[in-house]
């Protein structure tokens, strides 16, 4: 047995391996490929208790789904949302809803009631110290007597100061919704809105999980729709905005996949007019993916469904092994063996496979995780695409395979009329106008390094999501302070003195208020010291308690019975016992707990505008423990740094692979890699000229094109002579191909990607017309 028919029998058990494994993913496990766009972001690098203070905001808002259904008339806002609330409810398993009722409203203040005493608003406590007994005393009377005193919390007894009703209508005012009528009521100049809080069983970020959320979404809109035709929905969740990425990924991924497929296919049909190396050329893009799939799969353990979408990019890359062979066979003489022939081909083809690793590797080397993946898959792939080419193309192709068409004949003859680069005046003058031209262009460049250019959700989702916050006052996930101590107490205390600050920011308007866990659970310290000042001001002897026992005609006995009821509720209220109540569901979220020694909490923030946030942060500065966390600016900061950083990892590639190639090529290294330099340098500054924003994803995509555009010039400097078209075919092929696959992703709805797409088919174009420019004739094979 001959040592090719070998290599090819051990490749298909090996591709009979990855089939198999591929089966099992899809048909057995039923893998889905990842839809978390958290999973691209980069991971907090030197602060573990800041990314997982963001984590926990995120986690809590992941799988709720709010739903306002609202209409001018109430009584028709209520029927249409008892319509969509039936719809769901038959689905239990799906999503689960909070009852509202009178023993909702009683579970959730009975905690409370146990301890109201020591439970006041920043505003009586201060009146506590400066008012004199007889404001307190009018205050009682006028509850005593007045029909509108206020809340009815209990008896008249048990808060005749009303402190306790003072301070829940304080708490009632962190968010503008209302129990009415069994509902959650909340209203604008025009509709009034019932607000349906949603808790989703299934996982948000699931794909499967979408599918059946989504429809079931519609189903109730639609039945709210028949119940009260002029209603309107509006509907806000972490799930909605990944079913639109997914939706959005998964077609983008048919079109850059589908589109670079039949171009590969026409293109190799007006070349070779032959069905079998365009199979060829497919069954190595396919093992390629196969191969990728399944080693990521075993290296991550999930897919993420964007490394698919730039997976399908490597179909303009992969083909270029397959492409390089197919075109030295054509060339080649016909006694020519294609073992004897790829002996010959595989230094250049190993090093265009090396050059490539090392472009994508360049992805590796940033802190998102998604990157990585997608580095990994896209090397991968291109590695299992060409031991296909290696392995089996020999074996398949024989030395009659293959005959050249029109456009092979006519595309070589263009070669020989490209302009050669040579040390002479008209060279001198080219390279003084492509520095000045570079120059400006690249003086242009601005810098956008803003996070939010990793996704693009559709208008309708971002106008719903501002209006629902809008109504509901709802404080940022992603903006908030965070609050460090050595035990619950201190963490109490700091959130404390970081409110007195934000009080102040209130009554300038740059907020709307703030949620914290001392709103609902003040510091001990802090308890300790109301229950004192009541002792003090309201219950001494000679108080204000004594002088309404004498206007309302009580006795001592009275008197005792009323402050010792009072000191009962003087308790102090534990962190612990709040957590352990239905009335800390919706703020658990601001409580992180203890990590390695270190407590920790959140205090978000209501109505914070852009325009606030220099202001706001500010509240921060002097206070130990407390720490503002913008994670919008955090991450874009850090989308800058590796912008700059990447630029100089560029630059140290091309370093590396120079020293890779000059054993080879010696004194000819240079002209390997200038196409490719001068490529990207007029790349950016075209990107200049056109106004456009610097990002990360525009230094990747120079990186991938150092691999991509090597590949070219190895090509040509393997043929050094200008007479030999075969090297200028595989160039054209390769880089039609790879522009139809980068252009396509250029087409991506994802601003990044899109910039990604552009880059790269700006470069390989330009680096196909350059690289003829660095070839040689017969006579200076040696420059």
């Amino acid at each position: 047995m001959t040592r090719t028919r070998q290599l090819a029998l051990l490749w298909a058990f090996a591709v009979c391996l990855l089939l198999g494994h591929n089966a099992y993913l899809w048909l057995v496990q039923r893998i889905v490929p990842d839809t978390d766009i958290m999973a691209l972001l980069p991971v907090q690098e030197r602060d573990p208790l800041l990314q997982q203070s963001f984590s926990h905001m995120v986690d809590a808002a992941q799988q709720r789904v709010l739903v306002l259904v609202g209409a001018a008339d109430w009584e028709d806002a209520k029927r249409a949302a008892d319509a969509y609330g039936a719809v769901l409810a038959a689905r239990k398993d799906v999503f689960e809803a909070t009852p509202i009722n009178e023993q909702t409203q009683s579970d959730w203040l009975a905690l409370f009631q146990q301890h109201r005493l020591a439970l006041l608003t920043a505003q009586q406590e201060a009146q506590l110290h400066h008012q004199p007994a007889q404001f307190w005393l009018e205050a009682a009377l006028n509850k005593l007597y007045s029909p509108f005193g206020g809340p009815n919390l209990g008896s008249w007894r048990e808060d005749p100061f009303g402190l306790f009703a003072g301070w829940v209508q304080e708490r009632a005012q962190e968010t503008p919704v209302r129990p009415r009528d069994g509902h959650l009521f909340v209203a604008d100049a025009q509709r009034q809105y019932v607000l349906l809080p949603l808790t989703l069983k299934v996982p948000a970020l699931s794909m499967t999980a979408q599918d059946t959320v989504l429809p079931l979404l519609k189903q109730a809109g639609d039945a709210a729709r028949k119940a009260t035709p002029q209603v309107e929905l509006i509907q806000a969740g972490v799930i909605l905005h990944a079913a639109n990425a997914s939706a959005q990924a998964s077609g983008e991924v048919s079109t850059i996949g589908i589109g670079s497929l039949l171009g590969i296919v026409l293109l190799m049909w007006f070349a070779f007019h032959s069905f079998k190396p365009i199979s060829l050329i497919l069954l190595s893009i396919g093992i390629g993916c196969l191969g990728a799939l399944s080693v990521c799969w075993l290296l991550f353990g999930r897919v993420h469904l964007m490394t698919l979408v730039f997976g399908a990019s490597l179909i303009g890359v992969a083909q270029d092994y397959g492409i390089y062979f197919l075109c030295n066979r054509l060339a080649a003489d016909e006694q020519l063996a294609s073992p004897a022939l790829l002996k010959r081909l595989l230094p250049g083809l190993g090093l265009t496979l090396l050059a490539a690793v090392i472009g994508y590797m360049g992805l590796a080397l940033t802190p998102f995780p998604g990157l990585r993946q997608m580095a990994v898959f896209s090397a991968l792939g291109l590695v299992f695409a060409w031991l296909t080419v290696v392995c089996w193309f020999p074996a398949l192709i024989g030395s009659r395979t293959l005959k050249s068409g029109a456009l092979v004949r006519g595309y070589g003859a263009a070669l020989l009329r490209w302009p050669l680069l040579r040390a002479n005046r008209t060279t001198l003058l080219a390279a003084v106008a492509f520095a000045l031209a570079a120059g400006y262009g690249i003086s242009r460049l601005g810098a956008n390094d803003d996070i939010r250019l990793l996704q693009n959700p559709p208008k309708h989702l971002i106008a719903d999501q501002l209006k629902l916050s809008k109504l509901l006052d709802a404080p940022t996930p992603v903006q908030y302070f965070l609050v460090r101590g050595d035990s619950v107490e201190t963490v109490l205390q700091r959130e404390e003195a970081l409110k007195a600050r934000l009080d102040l920011m209130a009554a300038a308007r740059r907020i709307s208020g703030y949620q914290a866990m001392s709103n609902w659970v003040p510091s001990a310290r802090t308890q300790a010291g109301r229950l004192a000042l009541i002792e003090e001001k309201l219950l001494a002897d000679g108080g204000p308690l004594q002088a309404i026992a004498a206007q309302t005609g009580e006795d001592a006995q009275w008197i005792a019975a009323t402050a010792g009821g009072l000191r009962a509720a003087g308790a102090p209220l534990t962190l612990d016992a709040f957590l352990k109540t239905p009335a800390s569901e919706p703020w658990r979220h601001l409580w992180l707990g203890e990590t390695n020694g270190v407590y920790a909490s959140i205090v978000a923030l209501r109505g914070l505008s852009n325009a606030a946030v220099p202001q706001v942060k500010l509240a921060a500065d002097g206070l130990p423990g407390v720490q503002w966390v913008d994670k919008v600016a955090e991450i874009s900061s850090v989308l800058g740094r590796y912008r700059e950083y990447m630029g100089w990892v560029v630059l140290g590639a091309y370093a590396v692979v120079f020293a890779l190639l000059f054993p080879r090529y010696r004194r000819r290294t240079w002209r390997v890699l200038a196409p490719t330099a001068l490529a990207s340098i007029a790349t950016l500054a075209l990107l200049g000229f056109a106004s456009q924003s610097l990002q990360l994803f525009h230094v990747l995509a120079l990186m991938l094109l150092l691999g991509v555009g090597v590949d070219y010039g190895i090509f040509m400097q393997e043929h050094p002579d200008r007479r030999d078209r075969t090297p200028w075919l595989a160039v054209g092929m390769s880089a039609a191909n790879t522009i139809l696959s980068f252009g396509l992703l250029g087409l991506s709805s994802t601003p990044a990607l899109q910039a990604f797409g552009l880059t790269m088919l700006l470069g390989t174009a330009l680096v196909w017309l350059i690289v003829p420019c660095f070839g040689s004739t017969k006579e200076s094979n040696n420059d």
